[in-house]
């Protein structure tokens, strides 16, 4: 998916992300994030890309004595996740990682949960990062691993049903992929990062059942703005698609999935 269609997803379609597919998805690595990030002791932490706010409030919660500035480049994520909670120690800002207002040395922790894929350059965001760090700073983040490994996922079962509807690559459909580990540690690497620590996680994606989750997968992610800019009209006919895929492969009830992804924590 391409930088200016994530934009625009975020812009039009914030509160339909964050209701549906924020709870499947992103919530169950949030509290995983935080505990990591609760282990490195920081007084200040910058978040990246952080969307609608799920691992931010994780992080207010679990780092009550730090002192918290989320960021993201689109203001209607920024405004949905002000609206949710109140926390005393974060600040919210608008901002774009690759080009970042804020002074050298400032944090002790950089923190960005499944954004990271979406920068166009990664080295240039990752050098950001290394700046705004103290000389002892960290960069925690989370990208997806790749989605053909997982097969029970809502939204990679949503992607290859919608992409045979409107007849396109399934990885159209879901973010960039990042998840090459040599790749990733010369990216980092090149801007400055040493002692590179890559884990592997695995988290379930949960809905009340299948239809809940064609409807979190279609309608709350990338994959909408696609179907609306390419099959107009074909809205309902890919939710009650994926619907069918999901069920065919999940079951009835109460549906649970499994994701994957890679937590990378750089010194």
């Amino acid at each position: 998916m391409s930088d200016d269609k994530a934009t625009a997803f975020g812009t039009t379609y914030a509160e339909l992300y964050d209701r549906y597919l924020v709870p499947m998805l992103f919530a169950p690595y949030a509290e995983f994030v935080a505990r990591r990030a609760a282990n490195l002791h920081p007084d200040t932490v910058l978040e990246t890309a952080a969307g609608t706010g799920i691992a931010t409030q994780s992080l207010a919660t679990m780092l009550p004595g730090a002192s918290i500035t989320a960021t993201d480049l689109n203001q209607p994520m920024i405004d949905q996740a002000k609206a949710k909670a109140d926390f005393r120690n974060v600040t919210w800002q608008q901002a774009d990682a690759m080009n970042l207002s804020v002074a050298d040395g400032c944090f002790d922790l950089v923190v960005c949960q499944f954004g990271v894929m979406f920068f166009p350059d990664k080295q240039i965001a990752f050098r950001e990062a290394r700046r705004v760090l103290r000389p002892e700073g960290n960069l925690l983040f989370v990208v997806w691993e790749d989605w053909k490994l997982m097969p029970t996922a809502p939204l990679a079962i949503a992607a290859d049903t919608v992409a045979g509807l409107v007849g396109c690559d399934p990885g159209m459909l879901v973010n960039p992929p990042y998840h090459d580990e040599p790749v990733i540690r010369t990216d980092l690497e090149a801007a400055g990062f040493r002692h590179i620590e890559i884990d592997r996680v695995v988290q379930p994606a949960r809905a009340a059942s299948a239809r809940q989750a064609a409807i979190a997968t279609v309608h709350g992610s990338l994959i909408r703005t696609v179907i609306e800019s390419t099959a107009p009209g074909r809205l309902d006919d890919a939710t009650n698609g994926v619907e069918r895929a999901i069920r065919g492969k999940l079951g009835d009830g109460q549906i649970v999935g499994a994701t994957r992804a890679l937590v990378v924590l750089a010194h």
